[in-house]
């Protein structure tokens, strides 16, 4: 537990400063971070086949794109870059005859994996230059939610709502970590931000809540059926990036579907 607190301090000492700082600094910290989320993708070998070297550093760019290119007045991936998204990844495979070496499944993984990490983080950026007080709220959702959900179970849950998924979930974190990830959030919205829809915003934020526990009730899926604890070991006491990014995601692109309800 006392690594785990050391880590999550020397993150926020390293990570505050270059969210507050925005500009240069979090373009380049988030796509750093965008990539070592894709690199945890590629690292779950239970998902895809082997993928060869030329196509993983293409996946890089391709991503580094996504998140980075101004698309115009869109909040999402337009068609047109999922059309070469296909065409980029799909096209290769007819030179890889090889079983589980590089094939069509494999192709299909990375244009998935591509299109929801570009999608999620480039709306992370786009929020962070046009909306920096909306994205600061989104992101208290997760974290404060996550952080009552682990205090509260830990001390007064017993019942597991997924042992299987995730041991660790119970029935009272879930209440607690949802009660707190819905109040917090809807207050510093109505100081920070806006005084009007209050009630929009309670329930946006307790949709929201629900949605990122959802969100890493799906990332622990993934892991047990990667037979894998983290992602990675990048964090000491915490894992790998989706292992601290999982419900944030989840939040944002709940956020994509449900911000006309706040306006």
């Amino acid at each position: 537990m006392g690594k785990r607190f050391i880590s999550a301090f020397l993150l926020i000492l390293i990570l505050l400063p270059v969210y507050l700082a925005g500009g240069l600094a979090f373009t380049i910290a988030l796509g750093i971070i965008a990539l070592l989320a894709l690199k945890e993708m590629l690292d779950l070998r239970k998902s895809h086949s082997k993928i060869p070297n030329g196509i993983v550093l293409i996946s890089m760019c391709v991503l580094l794109f996504l998140v980075i290119y101004e698309f115009g007045p869109v909040d999402g991936i337009p068609y047109l870059v999922v059309a070469l998204l296909s065409l980029i990844f799909l096209l290769p495979t007819l030179f890889h005859y090889k079983s589980g070496e590089y094939e069509t499944k494999d192709a299909f993984y990375l244009i998935g994996v591509i299109a929801f990490l570009g999608m999620a983080f480039h709306y992370i950026l786009n929020l962070r230059r046009d909306a920096f007080y909306i994205l600061s709220f989104l992101l208290l959702i997760p974290i404060v939610t996550d952080t009552c959900a682990m205090m509260f179970g830990s001390f007064f849950g017993h019942k597991k709502i997924a042992p299987i998924i995730s041991p660790n979930k119970t029935y009272v974190g879930t209440f607690f970590g949802t009660l707190f990830g819905t109040v917090f959030p809807s207050l510093f919205y109505y100081f920070l931000i806006s005084k009007e829809k209050v009630i929009e915003i309670v329930i946006l934020s307790f949709l929201l809540s629900i949605v990122g526990q959802l969100g890493d009730l799906l990332f622990s899926k993934i892991k047990r059926e990667n037979e894998i604890k983290d992602f990675s070991n990048l964090i000491p006491g915490h894992g790998g990036v989706l292992d601290r990014f999982d419900s944030s995601i989840f939040v944002i692109l709940a956020f994509m579907i449900l911000k006309g309800f706040i306006r």
